[in-house]
This record gives structure tokens, sequence and C-alpha cells, in this order.
């Protein structure tokens, strides 16, 4: 990317959905392409970092160009707990930054039948319970990392999304959160607000193309005085 320069930078971008198993043959998951996932790993694999790409199954995949495959690593993984799992084995690992936007199922059922649930069952009751908070464990496993989360909201006014996602910034103590809304995704109208633990918006862009080359410029500029992780 263009006046952008990512060189010698370790990325983690976690991508696409997350899923939980039912019974044998079914489960519940997020609605996520993790096309925004990919087009990130993309920008920053323009600008020269080394990317470290964790996706759930179903999620696109990077685009690699200009001869960089041997710079970007893929770690495919379904549920929370193997994002957790993921987390704790790569994060201690000196990544400069973190880009957290895989969409991570908040509920997984109590209880998973080992067999297939037949299809003439009169009733299945579920009942569901919180999983756990990946984004939470972040800033313990790796302090010095720059930690970008995301925040997805449905039918919020402009300020509440702000503010939502200024609160989730505070208590996950990351550096930046990218909020946008569910609605105007499904218009067709995917507007990324970047927004700081301090309620400020650095930047905003529509277009996922767009939100990409806004977080990577915003990366590349707050990474410039650091040294590298490693």
């Amino acid at each position: 990317m263009r006046g952008v320069s990512l060189r010698g930078r370790r990325v983690l971008v976690t991508s696409g959905p997350t899923r939980a198993p039912l019974d044998e043959v079914r489960f519940l998951t997020n609605k996520s392409t993790g096309r925004l996932g990919a087009l990130i790993a993309e920008a920053a694999l323009g600008a020269g970092a080394d990317v470290t790409f964790v996706y759930g199954r179903g999620s696109g995949l990077p685009t690699v160009r200009g001869g960089r495959v041997d710079h970007l690593r893929i770690v495919p993984i379904d549920t929370v707990d193997d994002l957790v799992a993921a987390f704790r084995q790569e994060l201690p690992h000196d990544y400069d930054a973190l880009i957290h936007a895989m969409a991570v199922l908040d509920f997984a059922p109590a209880a998973v039948r080992e067999e297939k649930v037949p299809s003439s069952t009169p009733e299945w009751i579920v009942r569901l319970v919180p999983t756990p908070k990946a984004a939470a464990l972040v800033r313990d496993l790796a302090p010095r990392t720059f930690f970008v989360g995301f925040k997805l909201e449905v039918e919020k006014a402009h300020e509440e999304l702000i503010a939502i996602a200024r609160e989730w910034a505070r208590h996950n103590r990351a550096d930046l959160v990218v909020a946008n809304d569910l609605r105007d995704i499904e218009r067709g109208t995917h507007v990324g607000y970047l927004v700081t633990p301090a309620g400020s918006v650095e930047a905003v862009a529509e277009g996922k193309e767009a939100i990409a080359r806004a977080l990577v410029e915003l990366l590349g500029r707050r990474l410039a005085d650091r040294p590298a992780a490693r």
C-alpha cells in the first residue's frame, strides 16, 4: 500500500464466523463472510507486514499478491474455545498488532448431542450459555500489542454506536474499535467508524475496501514510532 509501511511488523488478523455444535450435524453460527477481515489482511500484506490470519470456517481468505505468500500464515478454527486457544498460542509471540475482526459467538449450547437428533423429534429445547470472552484475554496475553477490536450493533443511532464502541474499548483495554451497524451493511452502505477509548472518531470509511485501507493506514501511523515487536 502506497505511503504506508508495515515492513518488519507482525500482524495477527482474525476473520469470519465462529460456530458452536448442537448435535452431530447441526451448529449455530454468525452472519459473517469474512470478506472484511480478508481485505484487512491483504492491505497489511501490501504494506509489508507478516500476517497470521486466524479464520472461522466459511470465511473468505486473503489474496496474496507480489510474491508475498511466504509472509502469510493461515490458522483455521471453528469454535470460540478454538479462538481462545489460538490467542493463548499466538499472542505471547510478539505481535505488533492484533486486528480482531472475527464475529465471535456470545452464546453456545450448554450441552451438545453426540448423535444426530432425528427430524421426527417433536420438540428440541436448547439452553444457551455465554461463551468465553476472548477479547478480554488479549491485553494480559499481549500487553504491548496494538489491539484493534470490532463492534457490530443493529439499528443504533450514530451517537449511541460511538458510545458503545468507546465502552467496549475501555472494557477490553483496546487501542481502537471499528464500529459498524448491521443495517448499514445489509443496505449496501457499510460504514466503519474508527473509535478511540476516549470516544473520538479517528476516521470514517465507507465500503469494506475503504475500511481496510483506513485501518492499515492508521495502524502504520500509530506504529511508526514504536520499536518492532521482535
